[in-house]
């Protein structure tokens, strides 16, 4: 029909024009039909594309099965983790050999392990997951097994625990019964949780509590062979006024047999056995002294003095002092011969008037030597001291004088190991002089400018093969600084510092140096040692303290930091302590520089060339024969000459008979009776002009010390250095 309408004649755009008439003619036609069928097309669009929709949201449905099961079986397998992770933490604190427990962030019972709660059979059964940290105190506190302290209640008991608790680390120590102890540590968790860890430390207890015995064992000992060795008669008493100690003096001053004295013995008891034989001086009724061992006076204890006389030939002079334990200690002197001396003085007075003022002098010397002989005695442990270190002095030197050739090794051995014994004895003894001056501020300082990079190469050479024995490296940096202080003290303290340093690290490294800041120098000792808890840093300081205390004696009594802390308080210096657990320590001690400390930074010179010491004549004055001899000895092996004499008198007699004029004189100041040594001193200079010499002496006493210094002779103290008795020798001029 197309091909009727079109004429292949027409040409093509008549073609053309006819197809577009007759396409849009059907389009027409086309659209007219759709039109009439739409509505039915439209319901039938919709049908498939819910069809589509349903198809679609059943397939998510699926994804959403699948998913929940695998999160199912993801929980189950999480929850079997969680349970095997459970049982293995119980079965890992099971294994522990402590006691461990933790509270949750509310203070309940999470967990434990059957040693938790150990020796306490009754606490036990409550231990259970949901048991509250107060409930638990509670029923501690109330333990059969449990010893609270003397005087506290278990109420009390729990308040001061459950104060304890606030803190985040806590550690004590309980008592149990049959004299067990458990060691609790208490430590916060990162939620605020709370582990307590409980160990049975009763062999470490007990362990410390037999080696604290045989110290004391050994320090009663050393007590009773001082007692026993001085002229006074003591006794000492507890605070209830119950004997604790005497010595065999006592016996003979009071003629009481020594089988009377027992331990426990009341003051009153003793009292009623001399009270017929003994009556008392002017001032002292025995109503006085009954208040004073009461401690019913005014002042409680304080320091008591008074005369007793037993019958008419003896007269004592007894000085009482209370102790710091609430005890009491009581000394008793023969002052016969001073009374007697006294009284024939006075009674001469008075019948021999042209003989007034000799009589008046020699009366003033006597009561000037009573006096100091009765403060000489009522110091009975200073005096104890100097016996102890008379002897150690002569050990030491008979020691140095043994001659190294043909010793054999083992003998060797043993004599350095006595030296050191006897070092490690020396230092305690001048420590606790030290702190005994030092708290009693009796310490007398000398302040003036002091060379820091002298003092610092001293304790180098010091220290240096102290620390190379040990495998550590000391390092001492150069510090061309002049400071104020007291040469001596600021000694003590750095020796003390870096010794200290040098005792506590194991491996690495002691730094010694100087920062300087304005007017002041910080003197700096660095240590690679284990560190000091922040919690101990106060302690340390603390006399006897020792942290991690591993040894004896040997190693320090704990007196070195509290004697640093004490000077350095006197010497107006800070003292600053940074530390750091597992990384080391550093104490800082700052000093005034000296205005002078411009002249310090010049060259230092260059120390002579040390003389020989063979062939000088030295005298030595000891009234010690011990003493004397060890000295001799030592001299004599270094090649010197030696006259000895055992007093003053001695000496100047042989200076006279023999006519020759020693090149330097050793004298101890303390030589018994007659002239000490600084008279014997002067009688030689006043007879022969200045001579070198040294007074050799214990008594740290300031007034000995600047008497010495006014008459230009130098002091060596007990117990000696073989050094510095090499050094003086040195010193002296070369014979003509």
């Amino acid at each position: 029909m197309i091909d009727s309408l079109i004429d292949p004649a027409d040409p093509p755009e008549r073609q053309t024009q006819k197809l577009l008439t007759i396409a849009q003619v059907l389009m027409r036609r086309v659209e007219q039909i759709t039109d009439d069928s739409g509505a039915a097309y439209a319901q039938f669009q919709r049908a498939a594309m819910l069809e589509d929709q349903v198809r679609e949201r059943t397939r998510d449905l699926e994804r959403a099965l699948d998913l929940l099961n695998d999160s199912n079986a993801r929980l189950a397998e999480a929850n079997r983790a969680t349970e095997a992770a459970r049982q293995n933490l119980a079965n890992a604190i099971e294994t522990i050999q402590e006691g461990f427990a933790l509270f949750d962030a509310q203070d309940v019972l999470v967990m434990c392990n059957s040693r938790f709660g150990m020796h306490m059979s009754d606490v036990r059964p409550h231990l259970k997951p949901g048991l509250t940290f107060d409930d638990y105190v509670g029923r501690v506190s109330r333990s059969r097994f449990f010893e609270l302290p003397p005087g506290e209640t278990a109420q009390d008991w729990a308040v001061a625990r459950r104060r304890r608790h606030q803190d985040r680390h806590v550690i004590f120590n309980v008592r149990m019964v049959w004299d067990r102890w458990v060691q609790v540590s208490e430590h916060r968790t990162a939620d605020g949780g709370t582990v307590i860890l409980q160990t049975d430390v009763t062999e470490i207890i007990r362990a410390e509590r037999s080696e604290r015995g045989k110290m004391l064992d050994d320090q009663a000992r050393v007590i009773r062979a001082t007692l026993d060795h001085i002229g006074q008669g003591v006794c000492i008493f507890d605070a209830e006024a119950r004997l604790v100690g005497w010595n065999q003096r006592l016996g003979q001053l009071l003629t009481i047999p020594m089988a009377r004295f027992r331990r426990g013995v009341s003051f009153d008891a003793i009292l009623d056995r001399f009270r017929p034989d003994l009556a008392f001086g002017d001032g002292m009724t025995e109503g006085r002294l009954g208040d004073w061992v009461a401690g019913k006076g005014a002042g409680g204890r304080g320091a008591l003095r008074f005369e007793l006389r037993r019958d008419p030939d003896m007269i004592m002079d007894v000085f009482a002092q209370g102790m710091p334990d609430g005890g009491f200690v009581m000394s008793f002197t023969d002052v016969t011969a001073e009374r007697a001396a006294i009284e024939a003085l006075s009674r001469a007075n008075e019948t021999l008037e042209a003989r007034v003022m000799a009589r008046t002098l020699e009366l003033e010397d006597a009561l000037g030597n009573a006096e100091r002989a009765n403060a000489s005695r009522s110091r009975f442990v200073a005096a104890a001291s100097h016996d102890l270190l008379q002897p150690l002095s002569a050990a030491k030197l008979f020691i140095s004088s043994v001659p190294d050739e043909g010793l054999a090794p083992d003998a060797r051995a043993a004599l350095d190991k006595a030296q050191n014994a006897l070092l490690s004895v020396e230092g305690i003894l001048g420590a606790l002089l030290d702190i005994s001056k030092l708290e009693s501020g009796r310490a007398a300082v000398s302040v003036g400018p002091v060379r820091l990079d002298r003092l610092l190469s001293q304790l180098n050479d010091e220290f240096g093969a102290i620390a190379a024995a040990k495998g550590l490296r000391l390092t001492v940096l150069p510090a061309r600084i002049t400071v104020t202080s007291d040469p001596a003290y600021l000694r003590r303290i750095l020796q003390n510092l870096i010794g200290n340093a040098i005792r506590y690290t194991d491996r690495g490294r002691v730094l010694v140096g100087v920062r300087r800041k304005g007017a002041t120098a910080r003197i700096e000792v660095r240590d690679t040692g284990p560190g000091i808890p922040e919690e101990e840093q106060d302690n340390i300081f603390k006399e006897f303290h020792r942290l991690n205390a591993r040894a004896s004696a040997s190693e320090g009594m704990g007196l070195g930091l509290a004697i640093v802390e004490r000077a350095c308080a006197l010497l107006g210096h800070p003292l600053g302590l940074v530390s750091e657990i597992g990384r080391g320590t550093c104490f800082m001690v700052q000093v005034p520089r000296s205005e002078s400390a411009a002249a310090s930074d010049g060259p230092r010179p260059s120390p002579p060339p040390r003389p020989s010491i063979q062939n000088r004549i030295v005298f030595l004055v000891e009234n010690d024969a011990d003493l004397r001899r060890a000295m001799g000895l030592l001299l004599e092996k270094w090649g010197v000459n030696v006259l000895d004499a055992a007093s003053g008198e001695e000496a100047l007699s042989l200076i006279d008979e023999l006519g020759i004029l020693p090149d330097g004189f050793i004298v101890d100041y303390n030589l018994g009776e007659g002239m000490d040594g600084l008279r014997f001193l002067s009688e030689m200079q006043a007879r022969h002009g200045p001579v070198p010499a040294r007074i050799v002496t214990a008594d740290r006493r300031a007034e000995l010390h600047a008497a010495c210094a006014a008459a230009g002779i130098g002091v060596m103290m007990k117990p000696l250095e073989p050094r510095a008795l090499e050094a003086f020798v040195a010193g002296l001029p070369a014979a003509g």
